[in-house]
């Protein structure tokens, strides 16, 4: 009986540390997205960014579109970087119905989508210029994806967890 306190009592103080030192790594203010984007970073740093999923396993960022900000989910399995076309009239991109010229194969079907170049895109900290992207029709996307059109110009990214850290 008493090796079985003993154990008990060291599970318990392990999950109440393991429980405290999570705690003050999410209220750490140089984690957050949000909070790193204001963060300069010193020449010949890499700058970086650590997500903490969100109930249902994904992650999601605050990012910059030339200045214009967006919440986008970060999608590995998206070549491009895409956006609804609501969201992109929101941060000032204007497409028409003849920039819809290429086709793509997406998790519920094809589509045609309207190629674009995004000038800045910036997470946190994190800057990359000339991205490629596309602009999916009126009602084919709920979230806009930051896809691997940005994801394969980091430095890299890794998932650990519950937090997926993205490297300049």
């Amino acid at each position: 009986m008493r090796t079985f306190v003993v154990v008990c009592t060291i599970g318990f103080l392990s999950v109440t540390a393991f429980q405290k030192l999570r705690e003050r790594t999410r209220s750490d203010p140089a984690a957050p997205a949000s909070a790193a984007a204001t963060t300069p970073v010193p020449d010949g740093a890499v700058a970086g960014v650590a997500l903490q999923a969100g109930r249902n396993g994904h992650f999601f960022v605050n990012a910059l579109m030339d200045g214009r900000a967006l919440s986008m989910m970060v999608d590995t399995g998206a070549s491009s970087c895409a956006f609804s076309e609501e969201d992109a009239e929101r941060i000032g991109i204007r497409v028409r119905a003849g920039d819809f010229s290429r086709v793509w194969n997406t998790a519920n079907g094809t589509v045609r989508v309207a190629p674009i170049r995004i000038a800045v895109l910036q997470v946190g900290s994190i800057i990359v210029r000339d991205v490629d992207a596309v602009v999916i029709p009126r009602g084919r996307l709920s979230t806009s994806l930051l896809g691997m059109s940005f994801l394969k110009r980091l430095r890299d990214f890794t998932v650990s967890g519950g937090t997926m850290t993205l490297r300049g």
